[in-house]
């Protein structure tokens, strides 16, 4: 069979996403329908930890610049792509109102997937290319699982990894350097590594 006999796959439309059974999350990449199951404990508790650590000082001023809206699991559409990063953020000169609509069309200027075996392929994969294609400046993947940070800056529409913080480090990374935290109190239930 040749490419010319084979039969063209149908884009996924928005009707599709709908259909789709709210315990799962839904996203259109590249024409294609993707789902995943909601997070499990680990990846909620932790994206609710690095949420917490940042809102204080970057939304809302507390010790920090403020500056910065903060969304959970936002319906982003980004030119044909529907994505839902875990957690994203906009300078707020960027979003000086919030949105009406249900979903937003602007690109975020900070995005951080929690990794997770369900959602890894993606989001190392297709999301991280439409990221790169629509200029978010700034990507985290966090790995509940193998507790580490891996920071990503956009580099003339490439990601370059800025830094890897694990184990007992400091989270210093762009664009939220101006407040560190350690990335230990973004697993709370796990115990605390032994002291040597």
């Amino acid at each position: 069979m040749t490419e010319a006999d084979k039969p063209q796959q149908r884009a996924a439309t928005y009707a599709d996403l709908e259909a789709v059974p709210p315990h799962l999350v839904a996203e259109i990449l590249f024409g294609s329908l993707v789902t995943h199951p909601r997070p499990a404990p680990r990846h909620a508790v932790a994206s609710n930890s690095l949420g917490h650590e940042l809102t204080g000082p970057f939304q809302k001023g507390r010790g920090g610049p403020g500056g910065w809206i903060f969304m959970v699991e936002p319906e982003l559409h980004l030119g044909p792509h529907v994505v839902v990063p875990d957690l994203a953020a906009w300078r707020r000169e960027r979003m000086p109102a919030m949105p009406e609509k249900a979903f937003v069309g602007i690109a975020p200027d900070w995005i951080c997937e929690i990794l997770s075996p369900s959602t890894e392929t993606a989001d190392r994969g297709p999301k991280r290319r439409i990221y790169a294609t629509y200029e978010v400046p700034h990507l985290w993947h966090l790995d509940p699982a193998a507790k580490l940070l891996e920071v990503f800056e956009l580099k003339d529409r490439h990601w370059v990894l800025f830094e890897v913080f694990q184990d007992e480090d400091e989270v210093k990374a762009p664009p939220f350097d101006a407040v560190p935290f350690p990335i230990a109190a973004l697993w709370p239930l796990d115990p605390a590594p032994e002291q040597t």
